[in-house]
């Protein structure tokens, strides 16, 4: 149905455009920049920041475009003294109780308040602070929080709450009291906080960002003693030439490599290996299970951010999730083993860095269950359990690699494009697509189609789970039997399937989540800013990549079947499992009781957040 049209002035010009949309977005339409700092589209839209002020006829006040609408005849002027005052009065009154150090933060020259403020002309220092300096929040191995730094534009709560249903955020106090909170000030690492990054990806300052650990990076990169070798996911290769000011969703894999080996990493494999892997691994589970009438449907494994949450908010349903690692552990435990035997190199002295589109992956290796390489070896070393390491020693996220290359000067568009290096650095089309929604469960019945037909699959390109609609279905004929599959992405979405699950109405077979929006390369750890077009961007990028590919599917990359041939023997196998695969935790949520006090639901078990 075509929507109504009214006739509008903008400015003194005629215009005409669609009736009840908001001014801002008949200004944007228009051409016409008005500036916002709360308002995020598709996100949140609160009218708190007083930024997007402008006039209109017949109006007592100053109306705030981001929520008030058009209809006929409604006259806007967007540009006065009156306007560009109150403007500028507004930031100012947010810059006095703002900490004065941008230079030294994170989000120093991309961050929206710091934009705006100079947009504006803001100079002057008129107001004095009226807030107390509230501590950081550290509690998170993922995430950190400086509420001295928040706006209150509540984005990161519409964010956490709207799109992942997870509330791990949220407004407390009054009046010059409120801030933004978690449950009991209990902090971000100790509620349940999926470490997703969607907040950091959204906030419009400082406040809420990714937990930089490339000092610890570059240190180990300077030690002889250790060979630091570096893996990179899928959606890294189509994110971090934004990050270094090149055209959004820019494919630079060759230049990646070529910038990596510059830090000085000793080798620069890729994530990709490992997927096929995954793949490899989650393929035949998923055939094991359809075969011996296992927990069905399977969900895939590979976002921690979606473990966490299901862990969390659907403790009784984990049997559903694939045991499979995620491919950044399952390199990590890889590396540490097979490719240390190989190269001869004692594996308490590889540290694995991992670049990641993700802030829950740093979060992931550092769970207690990821450290299966030292479990392999310590019997047959005879190692105690101070030789103990994780199978991944440190994860980045895109913005953490981009400030690494521009720490270390180096001019990321002049660079040539370089090859992986090998064994781990072979990777097929299937692999490069996990960095999009879909991706995963493609790959996946590439390999799973072949493993039972014994047939090629005619079309490997399984569009249909292909876009950015929140669930996607297909149905595939396995030999004669069908199976309905889904996608989602955001853990809203996730939600949705879960819930079917638990009244017993899901229709599907095998499931793919991923927590944040568009897959990984929409991830917590990406460029800022992230939108929808940008996503897509990424998105066309990584199918461009698959479609190059000379192999395609998991199953032929020839390093698997030598890792395979030579140190697994075949997927499923006890290697494989200790290996691989991974076990999961039920997890607490706190919440409110009748008289204040707190306790957890009776369906969750007192494990530790």
């Amino acid at each position: 149905m075509n929507a109504t049209m009214v006739n509008i002035k903008i400015n003194g010009e005629d215009f005409q455009v669609s009736d009840g949309m908001t001014i801002l977005d008949a200004c944007k339409r228009k051409g016409i920049k008005i500036p916002t700092l709360c308002y995020l589209e598709d996100v949140a839209r609160n009218s708190s920041c007083g930024v997007c002020v402008v006039e209109v006829k017949g109006a007592k006040s100053l109306v705030r475009a981001c929520t008030a609408c058009v209809h006929e005849g409604t006259e806007i002027v967007t540009n006065s003294a009156r306007i560009r005052d109150a403007r500028k009065t507004n930031v100012e009154l947010i810059l006095a109780n703002h900490p004065k150090d941008c230079l030294s933060c994170l989000r120093n020259q991309n961050c929206e308040l710091q934009a705006i403020a100079a947009d504006l002309g803001v100079k002057d220092d008129r107001f004095v602070r009226t807030k107390k300096e509230l501590p950081f929040d550290e509690t998170s191995p993922a995430i950190i929080r400086d509420p001295n730094k928040c706006i209150l534009c509540g984005r990161c709560i519409a964010v956490c709450g709207n799109v992942q249903t997870v509330h791990a955020i949220s407004l407390s106090g009054r009046g010059i009291k409120t801030k933004i909170s978690t449950y009991q000030e209990l902090g971000l690492g100790n509620v349940a906080c999926t470490n997703c990054g969607q907040c950091a990806l959204v906030c419009p300052t400082g406040a809420i960002v990714e937990r930089d650990d490339t000092d610890e990076v570059f240190e180990d990169l300077l030690d002889p003693e250790k060979v630091v070798i570096v893996q990179t996911a899928p959606a890294i290769r189509v994110g971090i030439g934004e990050a270094m000011g090149m055209e959004d969703g820019v494919l630079v894999t060759g230049q990646m490599v070529a910038g990596l080996r510059r830090l000085g990493f000793n080798k620069v494999f890729d994530t990709q290996f490992a997927a096929d892997l995954t793949i490899m691994e989650e393929g035949h589970e998923l055939v094991n299970r359809i075969k011996n009438k296992g927990t069905l449907p399977m969900i895939t494994s590979c976002s921690p951010g979606w473990i966490k949450f299901a862990e969390h908010f659907f403790p009784d349903l984990l049997g559903h999730l694939s045991t499979c690692k995620s491919p950044q552990q399952m390199f990590g435990a890889v590396a540490k083993t097979y490719y240390a035997a190989k190269a001869e190199i004692d594996p308490r002295k590889i540290v694995v860095v991992s670049i990641m589109p993700c802030t829950a992956k740093k979060y992931e290796a550092k769970r207690p269950e990821m450290m299966n390489a030292f479990e392999h070896w310590k019997d047959k070393k005879g190692w105690s359990d101070n030789d103990a390491f994780y199978d991944v020693d440190y994860v980045l996220t895109t913005r953490e690699l981009a400030r690494m290359f521009k720490e270390s000067g180096i001019q990321f568009s002049a660079l040539p494009s370089e090859e992986f290096d090998n064994p781990l650095g072979e990777s097929t089309g299937a692999a490069v697509i996990f960095g999009a929604t879909g991706g995963v469960m493609e790959a996946a019945v590439r390999t799973a189609y072949e493993v039972v037909t014994g047939k090629p699959l005619a079309n490997i390109n399984l569009t249909e789970v292909r876009g950015m609609d929140g669930i996607k279905e297909a149905e595939i004929d396995l030999n004669g039997t069908k199976i309905k599959v889904a996608v989602a992405h955001t853990l809203g979405n996730a939600r949705k399937l879960f819930e079917q699950i638990e009244k017993g109405e899901s229709p599907y077979t095998f499931i793919e989540v991923m927590s944040c929006p568009g897959g990984c390369l929409g991830g917590g750890g990406q460029p800022i800013p992230t939108t929808w077009e940008i996503r897509k961007k990424r998105a066309e990028s990584i199918y461009a990549e698959d479609a190059k590919k000379p192999i395609r599917k998991s199953h032929e990359n020839p390093e698997i079947k030598v890792l395979y041939n030579d140190f697994l023997k075949e997927p499923l196998s006890h290697l494989s499992h200790h290996l691989l695969h991974t076990s999961y935790q039920k997890r607490g949520i706190f919440v409110w009781k009748s008289n204040g006090d707190v306790k957890k639901k009776e369906k969750e078990t007192e494990h530790a957040i």
